[in-house]
């Protein structure tokens, strides 16, 4: 009898053990701790803060930023994924979403109808993927022509390309040292907007037409022979025209105009320079501002995430009213729903959105970046503009 007491004990201890050991390993898989893949200036703030208010609400869930820039979050998540040491939420582009789909790099959106419900159409829109919605949009963004104050009153902005050619010569005729105008010749971002004449759009009107990218259409030849000539108002290499310069320029006070977007609201700001925001000029033969490129910046979750469900609770916080105000505050970015905004900058964007048009989605975009960039540059230092086009679409659409 004292003998099958003592086992009873034993048992008894034993179970007490296997529980204690159950609720530990219980507790302590409740635990989780969400890597985000971000940018810096900014984004990064935003991130970090919006984690801070989202771990006062979820105890169990650690918010944990790394920095990788908007750029490389897609080579770096189909890289990192498999291996299982990559973010289970990344920031990226929606022109990326083509690649990150057919990778099988990200998840399909948990809630496609709550998100459209309360994004932006053009946001929601750019995040749908034959028919699959993918990421969370957390801002909008199109850009626009700055204007430094001090240079040029706001009745002389130029409403066309024509008009701001011919200022922008006069004013460097009279104040050496200085530039009327200045952007990033070298970008496709913003280059595209010159192939935009008369309804002309990359990869067709919406952007699905596989077979023809229009990269080297009639109209965009006839406008990158206009922003070719433009190299006689602006007399410097495509070298010497990259972002971070043109961006310092105008920063400075030394450049009256600069094509941008809202995120260089803040530093503009606070280098003290006064400006406004104005639609894009028209093209030549054209009366309405030039096309441009919109773009939606998502949250998305990756498809190697060990906790998907709080990845997605995460990502969709970022769209509520609360965190969108704090994201417009940080970063200037438009906010990605129909919220009211304290900006004086946010109309002229607002009106630029009404002339852009969303990236491409395809995979064929991840060759467009590549090869529009080298053929901006080329084209402004004086390439031929037929050759360099048609070397762009065959990058793209191979023929």
């Amino acid at each position: 009898m004292k003998k099958c007491v003592k086992i009873g004990i034993l048992l008894a201890c034993a179970a007490g053990i296997l529980t204690s050991c159950n609720e530990k390993k219980k507790t302590d898989s409740d635990k989780v701790t969400l890597t985000v893949w971000e940018s810096t200036n900014g984004p990064d703030e935003f991130i970090q803060r919006a984690g801070a208010i989202f771990e006062q609400t979820h105890p169990n869930i650690k918010i944990k930023f790394q920095n990788v820039e908007l750029g490389d979050t897609t080579g770096q998540i189909a890289l990192d994924g498999p291996a299982g040491k990559g973010a289970d939420i990344f920031a990226a582009p929606h022109d990326r979403l083509g690649s990150l789909v057919a990778g099988g790099h990200v998840l399909a959106t948990v809630n496609p109808d709550e998100v459209k419900s309360r994004a932006l159409a053009s946001c929601s829109k750019a995040l749908t993927y034959d028919g699959t919605m993918y990421g969370y949009p957390v801002s909008a963004e199109t850009y626009a022509l700055f204007y430094n104050k001090n240079l040029i009153s706001e009745n002389e902005v130029p409403k066309t390309w024509e008009e701001l050619a011919k200022w922008t010569t006069d004013f460097n005729a009279k104040n050496p040292g200085k530039y009327g105008f200045v952007m990033d010749v070298g970008n496709a971002y913003y280059t595209i907007l010159f192939t935009t004449s008369d309804g002309n759009r990359l990869f067709g009107k919406d952007g699905t037409d596989r077979k023809n990218s229009n990269i080297n259409a009639p109209a965009s030849v006839n406008g990158m022979k206009f922003f070719q000539g433009l190299r006689s108002a602006l007399p410097v290499p495509a070298s010497d025209l990259d972002t971070a310069t043109v961006d310092g320029a105008f920063q400075s006070g030394n450049a009256a105009m600069h094509i941008t977007g809202l995120w260089n609201v803040v530093p503009f700001e606070k280098a003290g320079i006064k400006f406004g925001v104005a639609p894009i000029p028209a093209l030549p033969g054209n009366t309405e501002p030039a096309a441009t490129f919109s773009g939606t910046r998502a949250m998305f979750v990756s498809a190697y995430s060990d906790h998907p469900a709080e990845a997605n609770e995460f990502a969709s916080f970022l769209m509520s009213n609360e965190m969108q105000k704090l994201r417009f505050e940080i970063t200037g970015a438009l906010p990605s729903i129909d919220i009211a905004l304290d900006s004086p900058y946010a109309a002229g964007f607002i009106k630029q959105l009404e002339y852009a048009f969303p990236m491409p989605t395809l995979p064929e975009m991840s060759m467009f970046w590549e090869s529009m960039n080298s053929a901006s540059k080329n084209i402004w230092n004086g390439a031929d503009v037929k050759t360099e086009l048609d070397a762009c679409n065959a990058s793209m659409v191979g023929k």
